[in-house]
């Protein structure tokens, strides 16, 4: 049996709290997250999910419920100090790397996160072989960069090194943030089998918001449909195996 990794119970959030425009976002989410799962989580625009990747991420506190990360209580845990265990790859590019840092300046970075801060030497050298074979993997040129400025990248390298970053010390909770949909088809399919196959070799435990119904069904062994604030379907097993856009079509019908 899986054991459990991280546990939302009963969890809710309010946004613009005290005006007119106050809006429970979350209401009542109960979700377990076990090792290994890579979880892809479908849902219209305002029906929560970036706003549970932020709960997740502590960039946005619970206004009630509990948050466990191996079973330990995490729910008033900061962003900062819940790096340790968790990484996040948004939607744009730009984001989570350095953008005058060269491709192994940012790669070296990552292998610290999580860790307090110290002068160190820099150990660039010893390190540019498994740069190198790990930016290989993702099939898009990046290890012909390594020396190239960060800002000088395609959008879809630099996701791909965001990507990279964020999975180097192997992170008990790893989320991606439609972190595909700012790319051009042909990109955005190249680092979706990149992100599959490194999360299938790792054994890695994900989350992964997207758009596109067909790569909810296609990728991970769970799919959650969020719908006003709620968990309308958790979807595993042969039933995710058989289902078809038009069966997950029906979840977001009243």
């Amino acid at each position: 049996m899986s054991k459990s990794i991280l546990e939302l119970k009963d969890v809710k959030t309010i946004v613009n709290k005290g005006t007119a425009n106050e809006t429970t976002i979350l209401k009542g989410i109960n979700l377990k997250i076990n090792e290994g799962d890579f979880i892809t989580i479908v849902g219209t625009n305002g029906a929560g999910k970036s706003t549970l990747f932020n709960v997740i991420g502590g960039n946005l506190h619970a206004d009630s419920g509990q948050i466990l990360h191996n079973g330990k209580d995490i729910t008033s845990s900061t962003e900062e100090q819940r790096t340790t265990f968790l990484a996040r790859v948004f939607q744009d590019p730009k984001l989570g790397t350095a953008p005058r840092m060269t491709v192994a300046e940012n790669m070296l970075l990552a292998t610290k996160r999580g860790e307090k801060r110290h002068l160190f030497l820099r150990k660039l050298k010893q390190n540019m072989e498994r740069f190198t074979k790990l930016a290989a993997t993702m099939n898009n040129g990046l290890e012909n960069r390594m020396t190239t400025a960060t800002g000088a990248l395609s959008g879809g390298q630099r996701q791909a090194l965001s990507f990279l970053m964020a999975t180097l010390k192997r992170p008990d909770i790893l989320l991606l943030d439609e972190h595909t949909a700012a790319l051009d088809p042909h990109t955005s399919l190249n680092l979706l089998h990149a992100t599959n196959e490194r999360i299938n070799q790792d054994h890695l435990t994900a989350l992964m918001i997207t758009h596109h119904l067909e790569d909810a069904i296609t990728y991970g062994n769970r799919l959650i449909v969020l719908k006003d604030g709620q968990i309308k379907a958790d979807i595993t097993g042969d039933e995710k195996r058989q289902l078809n856009t038009d069966k997950l079509y029906s979840y977001f019908e009243d």
